[in-house]
């Protein structure tokens, strides 16, 4: 971008308040953005130096750049009659653009707001001491709920963390005030309302082609908070080295407009004033660069105003007066009143004042009149400090030195320019390369004699040669003598059109080369042409490399996002605060998410600090996924633990959640094994117990079984001794009878005997004498008593003697 020597045509920032706000002060500052950016006395104004650098790098980002350079390089003296080639670029920037923009679009981000202000911060406190307290006083509030059945805790117990570390990460992935969350929803809201996507997308395309980008946020009545894309050709700013252009203090757009729409934005103009700013327009007055396109040079009705914001300070300025009653009362003055200290010693009168930042809106008709000077009615001023304020316009340069800018694709233009020389080149080859041919001796073929009666002509060898490859030919004539043209047709080579494709197809490769080197987008970051021989985590790594490369573009993005959200944060205030669209914009809300719509009514209250989480991409999903997957395989997480971590969308928390799920893993395992080992400790002494009361009860039962055998061995016994004896009684008392009928016999024939001898006493008279002795003798024996018993016949079996229950 070509520089200019620039004179400063700004009026003084020390002015007073009265004459800031005049129209001779917007006017003059207007004028003195022209003569910085449109003047072009001195040559290319500062902005058609931005506008065609811009348009030159967007036509080499499309593929679309001149082609002129290339003729002149390849003509001679201008003159292109013996070219006949394809001028059209070779578009090898535009896959490059793609490959960085669409891989940076993919990447996601979360808005998050964490309020800051004093009572938001004593809630987040209180929360995080009670937590400290539950979690300090667990075992004696678990030993009092379980004896008195009181309740101790704050919070639910099952719930609280072990330790500090979790405590932490408790705070960070699930507390989150009520007002976090409607603030959150309400810019997302926002977001979406106004297609943030599409002009986060156009935004990354400009930082990566022109290496600039900015949007601009606004308010009105009828849309309430807007976001507009801004592009960066129509943009003016004060001079900065900044990267963010967070110390401009002034900053504008060009717009071309018609004149209709300008009597619509202003309704106020007349016929005249209309005809004068169309005139004043198209006239040059020494801005002939000021308009942005070419295609509406010669149209009247079209005009060209500078929308301009324009930072200064204020003074707020109060004359206190102290009452009878010692109160005082202030009222308000403008930045003139000094009252002398006369007053303050008499009367108590001082003055108060201080300074603040303030915004002036300013429309200006380049080269023409000022339509529009005043304060700006929706000021964005940070709650942390009211003093300041801030632009409408968010911009980001990441790689802007000393006010020029840099982008990719202007680091690779001059090796697109070669590569597009080399492929002309290459086509200019190829057009006059020759093919190959051959050659043929006619009088070699003269001298060569088929021997059938046909003739064997150039037309009919050259057939032959070139459908089968065979050559007829004779090593001598017809006369005898050596044939020099023995062989008649040889082929031929063409010259060394195949060394110079080789050479210029090399530079080509060398050049693409050369554009991977400078941009870092290597080959691994677009897949097209991977090593085969190279390992998986080697592609991994040089992806990694590449997306390093491009961080900055990614940064500048996520920066226009968070600059923008707190913007819209301080835009929602304002809405909820003094909007009369304040009800529809918190039912707007409200319909997405009813719960927070009760928070959204005092969410002007509390003061928020905006912060963008950006979600992780592929390549940390899967390290954190392969992470995830070697704990689940050595049993380190449970299934659970899992979805949990892969919900998370911030790397770090997510590995911090799986160390903390590893070693809550750990902990019950080992309280599960010790579970385990007392379990089976207790079963075994269970098992033991149940085998030592089974064996008594075994032993019991044998000896019931043995008591009950012996019982009915008795019984049996008793019966065979009871049937035993009721055999010797019966025995007993035949053998009884049996003796007294002997016993009777015996006496019988006594009788009969001493009949018969008494009968023959007389007879037997000397007989008897000397029997009659023996007959006495026989008689006292008789009379003794006999043994009735049976001998060895009262024995039962048992050896039970019958005998012992006689009489003693």
């Amino acid at each position: 971008m070509a520089e200019s020597v620039i004179t400063s045509y700004f009026p003084s920032q020390i002015a007073s308040d009265s004459e800031k706000m005049s129209l001779d002060y917007g006017t003059r500052v207007g004028r003195a953005i022209e003569n910085e950016w449109f003047r072009s006395d001195n040559g290319i104004g500062r902005f058609k130096s931005n506008q065609n650098t811009f348009h030159n790098l967007r036509l080499y980002a499309r593929g679309e750049q001149g082609v002129q350079k290339y003729k002149d390089e390849l003509s001679i003296n201008g003159d292109l009659s013996y070219l006949n080639l394809d001028w059209k670029p070779v578009p090898i920037i535009p896959k490059f653009v793609d490959i960085l923009v669409n891989g940076i679009s993919e990447r996601m981000f979360d808005v998050k707001a964490y309020s800051q202000d004093p009572y938001g911060v004593d809630k987040r406190t209180k929360y995080m001491e009670s937590i400290l307290r539950d979690m300090q006083t667990k075992e004696l509030g678990e030993y009092v709920e379980a004896e008195f059945g009181v309740n101790l805790f704050e919070n639910n117990p099952e719930n609280l963390p072990k330790n500090k570390e979790e405590l932490n990460l408790h705070m960070q992935l699930s507390y989150k005030q009520e007002v976090e969350l409607a603030e959150e929803q309400a810019i997302n809201t926002l977001l979406d309302g106004n297609k943030y996507d599409l002009t986060k997308k156009r935004c990354t395309y400009d930082l990566a082609t022109i290496g600039i980008a900015a949007v601009k946020n606004g308010f009105s009545k009828a849309e309430g908070a807007t976001v507009e894309y801004v592009d960066p050709v129509n943009l003016v700013w004060s001079y900065t080295e900044s990267p963010y252009f967070d110390d401009i203090y002034y900053v504008g757009e060009v717009k071309s407009v018609h004149i209709n729409e300008l009597k619509k934005e202003f309704p106020w103009l007349t016929n005249d004033d209309l005809k004068e700013i169309s005139n004043q327009s198209y006239q040059n007055n020494g801005f002939y660069d000021r308009t942005l396109t070419n295609y509406d040079e010669d149209d009247s009705n079209t005009v060209q105003i500078l929308y301009y914001n324009y930072k200064t300070y204020a003074n707020e300025v109060y004359k206190v007066k102290e009452s009878a009653t010692g109160a005082a009362k202030l009222i308000p003055k403008d930045d003139q009143f000094n009252p002398p200290e006369e007053l303050y010693v008499e009367y108590g009168i001082q003055k108060l004042s201080r300074s603040l930042e303030v915004l002036y809106e300013g429309v200006k008709v380049l080269g023409g009149k000022t339509l529009k000077w005043e304060i700006a009615a929706n000021m964005i001023r940070p709650k942390s400090d009211y003093t300041k304020v801030k632009m409408n316009y968010s911009i980001v340069a990441p790689r802007m030195y000393k006010g020029r800018i840099e982008s990719i694709v202007s680091r690779i233009t001059g090796f697109a320019d070669m590569i597009q020389l080399t492929h002309l080149k290459l086509q200019q080859v190829l057009s006059r390369m020759v093919p190959d041919g051959v050659y043929l001796d006619a009088d070699g073929l003269a001298e060569v004699d088929l021997g059938n009666g046909t003739n064997y002509n150039p037309q009919e060898a050259l057939n032959m040669f070139f459908q089968t490859g065979s050559v007829i030919g004779r090593s001598f004539t017809q006369e005898g003598d050596m044939n020099p043209g023995k062989v008649p047709i040889q082929e031929l080579q063409s010259g060394s059109g195949g060394a110079k494709l080789q050479s210029l197809i090399s530079t080509y490769n060398y050049y693409m080369q050369m554009i991977r080197d400078v941009t870092g987008l290597n080959e691994a970051r677009d897949g097209s042409t991977p090593d085969a021989r190279a390992l998986v985590g080697v592609q991994k790594l040089a992806a990694a490399n590449s997306n390093t490369a491009t961080r900055h573009i990614l940064d500048a993005t996520l920066f226009l996002a968070k600059d923008l959200c707190e913007n819209l944060s301080l835009r929602i205030s304002d809405i909820l605060e003094y909007s009369p669209t304040k009800e529809a914009f918190i039912h707007k809300i409200g319909n997405q998410n009813v719960a927070v719509l009760e928070e959204m009514s005092d969410l002007y209250l509390y003061d928020f600090g905006i912060f963008i989480e950006l979600q992780p991409d592929e390549e940390e999903k899967a390290v954190l996924e392969n992470n995830i997957q070697t704990a689940l395989q050595a049993g380190l997480i449970d299934l659970t633990d899992a979805i949990d971590i892969r919900e998370i969308r911030n790397i770090n928390l997510a590995n911090q959640l799986l160390k903390i799920r590893r070693v809550e893993k750990q902990e019950r395992d080992q309280q599960m094994q010790q579970q385990n080992i007392q379990a089976q400790s207790q079963a075994n002494a269970q098992a033991t117990q149940v085998a030592a009361q089974a064996e008594v009860q075994k032993q019991q039962a044998l000896m019931q079984q043995k008591m009950e055998l012996e019982q009915m061995k008795a019984q049996i016994d008793a019966q065979k001794m009871q049937a035993e004896v009721k055999a010797k009684k019966e025995l007993m008392n035949l053998e009884f009878q049996m003796n007294m009928q002997l016993k009777g016999m015996e006496v019988q024939g006594k009788k009969s005997e001493l009949a018969e001898r008494e009968d023959r006493k007389d007879e037997r008279t000397k007989i008897q004498a000397t029997q009659q002795s023996e007959l006495i003798n026989q008689r006292q024996n008789d009379t003794m008593p006999k043994n009735f018993e049976s001998a060895g016949n009262d024995v039962l079996n048992g050896n039970f003697n019958l005998g012992s229950g006689d009489p003693r």
